[in-house]
């Protein structure tokens, strides 16, 4: 059963598309994800969820978990490499994407974002640092909206 976008989901898809865009761009320029953005995406979610057919559950339980896994795995890197591999500010945006996706969207946005990002990690023109770091924040948020938007169109 397949479903059209509703007005609600337009709206809500557009606000997502909008603050996912502004939040990639600041984060190409200063890797920093801004924390009042990332808790307008977070409360845009968990409202957009309660008001659809997610359910407010599913966002709550996406938002925690996306963002303890994240921070196991920023704390992790750390302890093992001694050097920070993932910013607290990218646990906070998955959070953002089980928020909007609920928990079983999470799997595919880390494997969008992931795979985003080490394609642009090869790619020289990504490099934005003179170390050659790639901030994640932008391959993370444009999982986030290729899976919110597989949801919509399988009608989820």
């Amino acid at each position: 059963m397949t479903q059209s976008f509703t007005v609600l989901d337009f709206g809500f898809g557009t606000l997502l598309f909008g603050l996912l865009l502004t939040i990639s761009i600041i984060d190409m320029r200063t890797f920093r994800l801004p924390n009042t953005l990332n808790f307008t995406l977070l409360v845009t979610g968990l409202v957009y969820a309660y008001l659809t057919n997610i359910g407010l559950l599913n966002a709550l339980i996406g938002a925690a978990i996306g963002y303890s896994f994240f921070v196991i795995v920023e704390v992790g890197f750390r302890k093992l490499r001694g050097v920070d591999g993932l910013g607290r500010g990218d646990a906070k945006l998955l959070a953002v994407g089980g928020a909007w996706c609920g928990w079983m969207g999470l799997p595919y946005i880390v494997l969008f974002g992931s795979l985003l990002g080490i394609i642009a990690a090869l790619l020289p023109m990504f490099k934005t640092h003179a170390q050659g770091w790639v901030p994640f924040g932008p391959f993370l948020a444009l999982g986030i909206f290729i899976v919110w938007t597989a949801q919509k169109l399988a009608g989820l």
